[in-house]
C-alpha cells in the first residue's frame, strides 16, 4: 500500500509527500516549509518523511517546537498532530496514497470515524467527497459500514448523496461534494439567512424518518426490512451547503427506530453525538432515541446560527453530561435580542422538549412564522 504523508501549514495550504525525504522549516530561502513569522528561526526543525511514518526535530531555534502544546527535541509524529513554530502551526496527516477510480485531493475535515477528503472520479472527472477510515477497530469498522448501509438507501436533496464504496487500501465512502461546507464556518447568519437553511435540514429529516430501509442487519445477522432513519447526530458541522441547498451529511449515527433494541448496535448506557446539540431525553435513553431528537436537535442548530452559541452553556471543567441533564436551554433572545419574538417563541418551545414536535410539524410552524 502506497501511503502519503501531508504537511497543512495553518490551513491555508499543504504539502503532500510520497516518498522519503527530509525537509526543512523555517524563514530561511534554503527551507523546504518556508514561513514568514518573524518567531521562528532561519532554520527551525527539521521533518523527516518516509509515509506512513514521519518525525520532527528541533534544530537549535530559538523559542523551540511544540507537538500537540508539548514542547519536544525530537518525536515520532501521527496522523492528527500539530506542531507549532513561532505562531504557525503544522498540521499533519497520514493517508493512503491511492484510491481505486479516486485521485485524492486535499483534506476536507475529520470527525470521529475518518477523514473526508476532497476528491477526483478519474472516470467522470467530478469531484466528490471521499471518506476515509483510519481507525480500523470492529467497532469503528462496524459504524462505518452502518453508515454506508443507511445512506445508500436514503436519495432526497435534502440529503448528501451515496455514491460509492471500497474496501481497498482501507474502507472508504463516497459522496456528493458541497462546495459551499459545512454552516458552522459560516458564523452568525441573520434570521432570514438561517430560516431556510434548517427547512432544508427538517424536509431532510422527514424524508429520511420516513424512508423504506430495504437491508437492516440484526444481532442475529439476519436482515430485515424497516422504516425510518433517526439521524442522531444533527449539528452545524453536518449541515453542509451545495448552492443554496442544505443537505444533512454523515448517518454514521443512525438508526432504524421501529427496530429499536433490536438492531443490536447500540448498547445500553451507550451515548453518540454532539453533547451541544442533544436533547436531555437523548441522553437518558439514546437507544431508543425516537425521530423527534432530530427535531430538537435541528432547531438547537438554528439556534446555532443566529446566535453563534449552543443552547446550553458549558463553563470551562463542569461535566457536560450533567449540563444536559440538569440545566435547560437559555431563551434564546437572551442571548440574540434581534431575534424576531414568533421566531423566538417557537425556538424556544421546540427545546423546551415538554411537546415533541415531527420535522414536518416544525416546518410548518417555522414557516408560519416567517410569513
Amino acid at each position: 500500500m502506497r501511503w502519503a504523508v501531508r504537511i497543512t501549514v495553518d490551513d491555508t495550504g499543504s504539502h503532500v509527500f510520497t516518498d522519503t525525504r527530509s525537509v526543512v522549516a523555517g524563514r530561511g530561502a534554503e527551507c523546504g516549509l518556508r514561513v514568514r513569522d518573524l518567531e521562528v528561526s532561519r532554520v527551525h526543525c527539521r521533518f523527516t518523511i518516509d509515509p506512513p511514518h514521519v518525525g520532527v526535530r528541533d534544530l537549535d531555534s530559538r523559542n523551540g517546537t511544540r507537538v500537540n502544546g508539548v514542547e519536544v527535541e525530537g518525536c515520532e509524529l501521527a496522523d492528527g498532530d500539530e506542531v507549532r513554530i513561532g505562531s504557525t502551526t503544522f498540521r499533519i496527516t497520514v493517508s493512503p496514497a491511492e484510491f481505486p477510480g479516486y485521485a485524492l485531493g486535499y483534506e476536507l475535515g475529520r470527525g470521529a470515524q475518518g477523514t473526508v477528503f476532497l476528491a477526483r472520479d478519474t472516470t467522470t472527472g467530478e469531484q466528490v467527497a471521499l471518506k476515509v477510515l483510519h481507525d480500523i477497530r470492529p467497532d469503528t469498522a462496524e459504524l462505518f459500514l452502518r453508515e454506508i448501509a443507511n445512506v445508500r438507501a436514503l436519495r432526497h436533496p435534502n440529503i448528501v448523496e451515496f455514491r460509492d464504496v471500497g474496501d481497498e487500501p482501507v474502507p472508504f465512502l463516497v459522496s456528493t461534494y458541497c462546495p459551499g461546507g459545512s454552516v458552522d464556518r459560516l458564523g452568525k447568519l441573520t434570521a432570514g439567512e438561517a430560516v431556510p437553511i434548517t427547512l432544508g435540514i427538517l424536509a431532510g429529516l422527514a424524508y429520511a424518518h420516513g424512508a423504506e430501509l430495504p437491508e437492516v442487519r440484526l444481532a442475529d445477522r439476519t436482515t430485515t426490512t424497516a422504516r425510518g432513519l433517526v439521524h442522531r447526530d444533527v449539528k452545524p458541522q453536518n449541515v453542509l451547503l451545495d448552492g443554496s441547498t442544505a443537505r444533512l451529511a454523515d448517518f454514521g449515527l443512525a438508526k432504524a427506530f421501529d427496530l429499536a433494541g433490536h438492531s443490536g448496535h447500540t448498547r445500553t448506557g451507550e451515548l453518540g453525538g454532539s453533547l451541544e446539540f442533544l436533547p436531555r431525553a437523548q441522553v437518558l435513553n439514546y437507544r431508543y432515541a425516537p425521530p423527534w431528537v432530530d427535531v430538537w436537535a435541528a432547531a438547537a442548530t438554528l439556534y446555532w446560527m443566529v446566535t453563534g452559541r449552543a443552547p446550553r452553556d458549558f463553563p470551562p471543567g463542569a461535566d457536560p453530561v450533567a449540563v444536559v441533564l440538569r440545566e435547560n436551554p437559555v431563551p434564546i433572545r437572551a442571548r440574540e435580542p434581534s431575534v424576531p419574538r414568533p421566531l423566538a417563541d417557537l425556538i424556544d418551545r421546540i427545546l423546551e422538549e415538554e411537546s415533541p414536535a415531527s420535522a414536518e410539524e416544525f416546518a410548518k410552524a417555522l414557516s408560519e412564522v416567517q410569513e
